[in-house]
């Protein structure tokens, strides 16, 4: 019954939005989850520092997480291996 509930919320009809906040509103209810635990959740997250994966001989680092900065993929390009940067 869940599945179907969900399909027909998320069905788009130009009320989509609406309809996903009320979904995850539920969700929320449903798990105990409040609005002032979602926001710290959502600030912890944001203030982590996550570990340095790769570095460079002239300083520049990258923690494996989204795009290659261009450094790296310089480098990649150029022929070096990905493991020579790891940290």
């Amino acid at each position: 019954m869940k599945e179907r509930e969900e399909q027909r919320l998320f069905d788009l009809d130009g009320n989509a939005r609406e309809r996903l906040i009320e979904w995850i509103l539920r969700r929320m209810d449903d798990y105990g989850i409040t609005m002032e635990a979602l926001a710290d959740s959502l600030e912890a997250d944001a203030n982590a520092v996550r570990a340095v994966l790769y570095r460079d001989a002239f300083g520049n680092t990258w923690d494996g997480h989204g795009d290659k900065p261009d450094w790296l993929a310089r480098a990649i390009y150029a022929g070096q291996n990905i493991d020579h940067f790891r940290c």
